[in-house]
């Protein structure tokens, strides 16, 4: 059984209430889902007997800068046991966080694949996109106090001068 057809029927065996879109292009398999499922989906897909996605190899995010959906979080999952690797999406809008501002936010998924963890920092410090429940939420290689994320697409391509001092120059 092929890669897509095996993740079809057992997402749709497990979850029959949650919409999939399911694709397969030149045998790279994604799954798009809404945001509010991506801890169950993720602790099934590393959990189940017969596919055991058990690494998550990257999580990053595309800034689609004027859909109303902003941004789209995509999950890279490899299973061992199948030798393949596996595409999770969910669309990211901007809603309420958890200490009642809004921003954009999904679930962090790093209860499930410790390997998230680092990876879920970069994507909030580069796009702003806050990981919920996430055990240590900050900046990986912007300073703290640095307001802006370099990788959206409303940031300057040179930069905002005076944003981010330089390093002084020895003599």
């Amino acid at each position: 059984m092929k890669l897509k057809e095996l993740v079809t029927k057992k997402l749709t065996e497990k979850f029959p209430e949650i919409k999939f879109d399911i694709t397969d292009y030149k045998d790279q398999v994604a799954v798009t889902f809404d945001k509010q499922h991506i801890v169950p989906i993720a602790d099934f897909l590393k959990n189940d007997e017969e596919l055991q996605f058990k690494l998550c190899e990257d999580v990053t995010a595309v800034d689609w800068a004027k859909r109303k959906n902003r941004f789209t979080v995509v999950y890279h999952i490899f299973s061992l046991k199948l030798n393949t690797r596996l595409r999770l999406k969910a669309d990211i809008d901007e809603s309420d966080l958890p200490d009642g501002k809004a921003g954009f936010n999904i679930e962090s998924v790093s209860s499930i694949w410790k390997t998230a963890d680092w990876h879920e920092r970069e994507t909030y410090d580069m796009y702003g996109i806050t990981f919920n429940n996430h055990p240590d939420l900050r900046r990986m290689y912007m300073p703290e106090e640095f307001e802006y994320h370099p990788l959206r697409k409303d940031f300057p391509l040179m930069g905002i001068p005076g944003s981010l001092p330089l390093p002084k120059k020895e003599n």
